[in-house]
């Protein structure tokens, strides 16, 4: 990080900078800003639960081949999303600061790396999914995985343009833009997904034998069609929020590219990546080796990872408002205040995660029947969902102290600690006490829950470093 004097572009203006909070009022505005990030996170759960829903209805190939191409889909645009999420400090510092031209030149910055990195990311895809057949991946499950990211791929350039504007709106202030576009997305998600999979076929499947409108069944393609118009219309809902947001002297001359703050906002969005990779590979990880144990295991790891990770939505929305309360903190100068932004969203995270917690831990099998009613599933799963009670609290903080310290752009050390975390701690004591001590599926879920434990206690010392030496604009 540097100090803001010496940034080029400081020598605007600054308009009334947000004045401190209160311990109280830092708390009341984190949730304000917390809640509708957090409820818009949950939506974005929704569409994929929907998708789920419908293509389950196809076959198993095309489940199972839509399902390899969504999660092939989001291991690399994760490399993407998280440049995006390096413009969280640039934009709340400025805006801290009370530098609004500058936020909203930063925004443009963003939407020029989101249309850069797409074509990359996208012919990357494509040629991973060009490489399937050939990955001993079943025949007909690699075909529809094809079809789906075929269908998806341009998907890439709404996507990151939406995260280029969430992390805008959201740090000016404004979450609730993302909550409409969730909840407007959610409204159109199942009827285009039925009526684009199915084509008039759907009408038959509502018992409306006599309805034709010539709608052609796509299958999984009309899936991956739906989620790209879905991301494009959550991009037109933000743009018109963002357009609403009043900007000093106009923004036509902030539109053109400035390398220098593209370059910045790569090198603190690039960990952010990896990061979110390295979360993603290590949950693959445990995927790869469930199948070693069996399709019990493997369908009661989904159920706990299904509940573990709609929980999670919550203290993801109070990661991203620690983001902006810090960010905003270090823009205006206020070291108590980025001690108490930090210290409130970490204890509502706990809070919220501690509540989680006790439900899995006492009624466990009441929460596993919402998602499955298979006895012999049951019986696996209840024992994981007693693991994920006790990394609940530790989840639920690395996350947020992940999200704290993006704000104060330092976001080299949370990827070494998560990589430290996962795939030397985590990854080997999961696989010695599944294969080894024979524990089996809740082997691998203690490993998790050890990796989960020292990054939240790595990042919880790195949040007390940073918050206490002095201040430094990113």
């Amino acid at each position: 990080m540097r100090e803001a004097a010496s940034n080029p572009h400081s020598a605007e203006s600054p308009e009334q900078a947000p004045q401190s909070a209160s311990a109280f009022g830092e708390a009341k505005a984190l949730v304000r800003l917390a809640a509708p990030l957090a409820l818009a996170n949950l939506g974005q759960v929704l569409l994929g639960v929907v998708d789920t829903a419908v293509l389950g209805r196809l076959g198993a190939s095309e489940l199972g081949g839509a399902g390899l191409g969504n999660s092939l889909y989001f291991a690399i645009t994760t490399i993407g999303l998280g440049v995006m999420m390096g413009l969280d400090a640039l934009i709340a510092q400025a805006h801290g600061a009370g530098e609004a031209r500058r936020a909203r030149r930063t925004l443009w910055q963003g939407l020029w790396l989101a249309g850069l990195f797409s074509v990359p990311l996208i012919l990357v895809i494509l040629l991973i999914a060009s490489l399937l057949p050939h990955a001993g991946v079943p025949p007909e499950v690699a075909a529809q995985a094809q079809t789906y990211i075929h269908a998806r791929c341009l998907g890439v350039v709404p996507f990151l343009m939406f995260a280029a504007l969430r992390s805008y709106l959201q740090s000016v202030g404004r979450p609730s833009p993302m909550l409409f576009a969730s909840l407007l997305v959610n409204l159109l998600n199942l009827p285009l997904t039925w009526f684009l999979v199915f084509g008039d076929a759907g009408f038959e499947r509502l018992g409306f034998n006599e309805v034709t409108l010539g709608i052609p069944a796509l299958g999984v393609a009309g899936a991956g069609i739906t989620s790209v118009f879905c991301a494009a219309v959550q991009v037109a809902v933000l743009t018109w929020f963002v357009r609403r947001v009043p900007v000093p002297s106009g923004e036509r001359s902030l539109r053109r590219p400035v390398p220098a703050l593209m370059r910045r906002a790569v090198q603190l969005g690039l960990p952010v990546g990896f990061t979110l990779l390295a979360e993603v590979g290590i949950f693959a990880l445990t995927n790869v080796a469930m199948g070693n144990l069996g399709q019990t295991a493997i369908a009661a790891h989904q159920v706990a990872m299904i509940l573990a990770s709609g929980t999670f939505m919550v203290p993801l929305g109070i990661g991203a408002a620690a983001s902006v309360r810090v960010g905003a903190a270090i823009g205006r100068r206020d070291a108590l205040g980025v001690r108490r932004a930090g210290g409130a969203a970490l204890a509502a995270g706990v809070c919220f995660m501690s509540c989680a917690a006790l439900a899995f831990l006492l009624v466990p099998e009441p929460i596993a029947r919402l998602i499955t009613d298979q006895p012999e599933v049951l019986r696996v799963a209840v024992p994981l969902l007693f693991v994920a009670a006790v990394f609940q609290v530790f989840d639920g903080a690395q996350t947020v102290l992940a999200g704290a310290l993006r704000g104060a752009g330092d976001t080299r050390v949370t990827l070494a600690w998560n990589l430290g975390g996962y795939y030397l701690i985590g990854a080997p004591i999961g696989l010695w006490l599944a294969f080894q001590r024979g524990w089996g599926a809740q082997g691998l879920w203690w490993g998790l829950s050890a990796g989960l434990v020292c990054v939240a206690l790595g990042l919880a010392w790195r949040f007390h470093r940073v918050s206490g030496r002095p201040l430094a604009r990113a």
